[in-house]
């Protein structure tokens, strides 16, 4: 007879303990760091120190971002057929990936001559690029999957995730206050590996999680192929609800914050406060996350997303009073709320969308990390759909860069990037969220009938 609910994860309270829950948190750093760190600076270090043609960077930066994209979901493929090990099914992968991820994202650091050729150059570099990205999505899709298997119940697995965006948000502070290239790389990869070692020592798997992982029943496993298990989770209509209505949504907020030194700069005129304003937003967004989780559990999930509608008078007012640097800092606390609800969230509700795939298709088991890494292609492809198209726009209109003075027209791409673009595309997103049908509700029926079909099917 299996485990009651309120038993399973091990420790006879259903809890997961508060040091798991920082261990894990402390293993999202190493994506997050290098993350920022190559968007941050690595155009500038190809450019200014390599001295590559601008050219042969955007290259660079867009085949090494589409390889990262393309990978993701196989690597969640390849994941989820892992057997389980002595040290569980997602650790082997987090162990082996780390110690060649910080290698080669050294790598991506260091020039090998200064007489290499342009070709050479690109040449070592892309392939540094794309191999580190590689390795990285063999860390982080497993470490996103590791949600799954914390123990506990699906609350307290969500306020893990509520820790670990208020980690990021803490770091993104860190990045805002250094340098560009005083975060150099063999700082960050020996903070890679010591929150590799955090999450080692500090977060074991506990089996039997979810009715989706061949752990609980192993004796009837099926394992449809990539391409299959792709098509399932593409036509799951609550997954596909969840990834169109995060696409949106975020590439509403990267759009707007992706143009948001240019729009100071240009439009408003205030772009000597620019470092004022991020640090206002990153800081109420920051304290937004546990706020936010808080009110989730009070009102649900699906109702608590809908909170992100602050964007809109927030942008509204940003736009129509551009210049007005009490009004804009107003906004920019608007703004951190809103953009905290959003990044927490989608991931908050990936589990319960996971569990309710489980329930419509036990017989096929082990998708859960392929699920985390859909998500995950889709947050860099919204990410590189909102620098593509500002980018264009940008060209069209005549922006050049490291010129003072622009144009009315300018000025007027940069207003319409920066609110009535993101609005429109909120607004879209949010109505997609309003047809997500898995309500608060219909997750605890989850929780509590996923334990009752295993034991029937086993």
């Amino acid at each position: 007879e299996h485990p009651p609910p309120h038993t399973r994860d091990g420790t006879g309270s259903g809890r997961i303990p508060m040091m798991r829950k920082i261990c894990f948190a402390v293993g999202g750093i190493p994506y997050q760091t290098t993350a920022a760190a190559i968007g941050i600076s690595l155009q500038i270090f190809l450019l200014d120190v390599v001295k590559m043609k601008a050219s042969s960077v955007s290259m660079i930066l867009f085949l090494s971002r589409a390889w990262d994209a393309v990978t993701d979901p196989l690597v969640g493929y390849l994941v989820s057929r892992s057997p389980w090990t002595p040290i569980g099914k997602l650790t082997p992968w987090l162990v082996i990936s780390t110690p060649f991820a910080i290698l080669f994202y050294v790598l991506l650091w260091f020039i090998p001559a200064d007489s290499m050729s342009e070709a050479a150059s690109v040449l070592w570099f892309l392939t540094a690029a794309c191999l580190f990205e590689t390795l990285m999505s063999c860390y982080n899709v497993p470490y996103l999957s590791l949600n799954m298997f914390l123990g506990g119940h699906q609350r307290d697995r969500d306020s893990a995730t509520a820790y670990n965006l208020t980690l990021y948000t803490s770091l993104c502070l860190f990045c805002l206050q250094r340098k560009a290239f005083l975060t150099s790389a063999g700082v960050t990869g020996g903070l890679f590996l010591l929150s590799s070692l955090v999450l080692f020592f500090g977060v074991t798997e506990q089996r039997g999680e979810s009715v989706g992982h061949d752990t609980l029943c192993p004796n009837d496993r099926t394992r449809p192929s990539y391409l299959s298990s792709v098509k399932m989770l593409i036509c799951h209509i609550p997954y596909q609800r969840l990834v169109l209505g995060f696409v949106f949504s975020v590439l509403a907020f990267q759009m707007s914050l992706g143009n948001f030194a240019l729009f100071c700069s240009h439009a408003a005129g205030l772009g000597a406060y620019f470092q004022l304003l991020l640090l206002v937003l990153l800081i109420s967004a920051l304290v937004a996350v546990p706020f936010w989780q808080f009110v989730l559990l009070k009102i649900g999930k699906k109702r608590t997303v809908f909170i992100g509608f602050l964007f809109i008078p927030a942008m509204i007012t940003v736009a129509c009073v551009p210049s007005n640097l009490p009004v804009f800092l107003s906004m920019c606390i608007l703004l951190g709320f809103s953009v905290a609800t959003l990044f927490l969230l989608p991931w908050s509700m990936l589990p319960d969308v996971i569990d309710d795939f489980a329930l419509k298709h036990p017989l096929f088991k082990d998708l859960g990390p392929l699920f985390f890494s859909g998500y995950a292609f889709c947050n860099k492809l919204a990410g590189g759909l909102s620098v593509g198209l500002s980018t264009m726009i940008l060209q069209i209109v005549g922006y050049k860069a490291g010129v003072c003075n622009h144009g009315d027209e300018v000025a007027t791409a940069l207003i319409v990037l920066f609110s009535p673009v993101p609005i429109t595309l909120l607004l879209i997103g949010m109505g997609i969220f309003h047809t997500y049908p898995v309500n608060e509700r219909k997750g605890l029926q989850l929780e509590e009938q996923k334990y009752e079909d295993l034991f029937l099917h086993c």
